[in-house]
């Protein structure tokens, strides 16, 4: 049980100095100094800084699978009652973008596609190509009850996400997540839904 708290306090000291520094400027050295263990006690846990990242992106994909999967089987041919644009939107900001543990790991991997090609590709995923397809299978949902004027799922979802990606960088990747800052952006992204409500973007 010991080991296993030890081992948590690794990975979430990690994870904070990653966020706010990068992988590549965070050492060893750093992470024990923030856990307060001797550098030797780490490789106990882990082989070395790249499996501790490894383990972090591993917790990471796995909360995101769970929750787009639930996300998908809202939004399936199958469901009968619509899911609002909002409810999915809510969903996906609070339990992804806003979630303490996934925005860290978002923060760094913004710092670190720059330099770290499988860094890279989980930034598109997670940054354009999965919430594109969530989105996507909303307004097609949607189209298929009647809800919303035909027209192409994939271009409503890019031109709904556009500035909801804008915001995210602005208020949610920018520094330590602050209550300030979530407040700014789900004002923000609130004038947003209203906007496409009213057929104004």
């Amino acid at each position: 049980m010991e080991r296993e708290k030890t081992g948590e306090r690794i990975l979430q000291a990690a994870l904070e100095q990653f966020a706010q520094r990068g992988y590549l400027a965070v050492s060893i050295r750093d992470i024990c100094g923030a856990v307060g263990i001797k550098e030797g006690t780490v490789y106990y846990h882990f082989a070395d800084k790249r499996a501790i990242l490894q383990a972090i992106l591993a917790r990471f994909e796995e909360q995101g699978d769970g929750l787009t999967e639930t996300l998908f089987a809202a939004l399936g041919e199958g469901v009968a009652a619509p899911v609002s644009m909002e409810g999915v939107s809510r969903r996906f900001f609070e339990g992804y973008l806003m979630d303490p543990f996934c925005n860290r790991v978002l923060r760094l991997l913004a710092i670190e596609q720059h330099h770290d090609g499988e860094l890279r590709r989980l930034y598109r995923e997670w940054l354009f190509d999965r919430p594109l397809r969530i989105q996507e299978a909303a307004f097609a949902q949607l189209q298929r009850l009647g809800l919303l004027a035909g027209g192409s799922a994939a271009d409503l979802a890019v031109r709904y996400y556009a500035p909801i990606f804008f915001y995210t960088q602005r208020y949610l990747l920018s520094g330590e997540l602050t209550e300030e800052k979530k407040a700014a952006f789900g004002a923000a992204v609130g004038r947003q839904l209203a906007a496409m409500e009213r057929g104004a973007c």
